[in-house]
């Protein structure tokens, strides 16, 4: 059972309140669920929006932040506990050690980022973690579509495809990352380098 989930999102709010309404539903959901939340540690934007959503109601918040944006002052200084690390890497490899699995919310380069890692990660068996989109207003739709683009083109296996859970309810992500079953790294490495793939 999902007990702790890290969430990649954007620094700003974007332009919909659709997107602070959907990250406050967000947090709600962990809530009543008692799932912890792991996120950037950062004090502005949707990650904002998700951690106060959260601490006002008494819930776990875990962020993980480098020290350079620490000293930027965008640290968000309220925080269940907050993790101060060198750089980008241990960051995410942080993420990835305290989460149990994964979401992504609107955002753009460092949330995309943050989400290729894992799923990167997942494909070559370094994790074995679910990891979900939840698809506000339609945001992902652009990257869903290159990402089946890549499948016709023969860059990316379909199993692998299958690995990024996409939903726009909250309640069916976690369902669906709940019942995730992990893609075996070894069979589709080996017919690669037997060249049958």
């Amino acid at each position: 059972m999902i007990k702790t989930i890290c969430v990649f999102c954007g620094s700003s709010i974007g332009g919909d309140p659709v997107y602070g309404e959907i990250a406050r539903r967000l947090s709600q959901f962990f809530l009543r669920e008692q799932i912890t939340l792991v996120y950037g540690g950062a004090n502005v934007g949707l990650m904002r929006v998700l951690a106060d959503t959260m601490l006002e109601a008494g819930g776990k918040v875990i962020g993980i932040m480098p020290r350079s944006l620490v000293e930027r002052e965008v640290a968000h200084t309220g925080l269940t506990e907050m993790h101060i690390v060198e750089g980008m890497q241990e960051r995410k490899a942080l993420m990835a050690d305290l989460s149990d699995a994964f979401i992504a919310l609107p955002g753009a380069y460092g949330t995309l980022d943050e989400l290729f890692e894992v799923l990167t990660w997942n494909q070559l068996g370094i994790l074995s973690k679910p990891v979900g989109l939840l698809n506000i207003n339609g945001f992902f739709n652009p990257l869903i579509a290159l990402l089946d683009h890549a499948v016709q083109e023969k860059f990316l296996r379909q199993e692998h495809r299958n690995i990024l859970i996409l939903e726009e309810k909250e309640e069916l992500l976690l369902t669906r990352l709940n019942n995730y079953q992990p893609v075996t790294a070894e069979k589709w490495i080996e017919g690669l380098k037997k060249g049958e793939i």
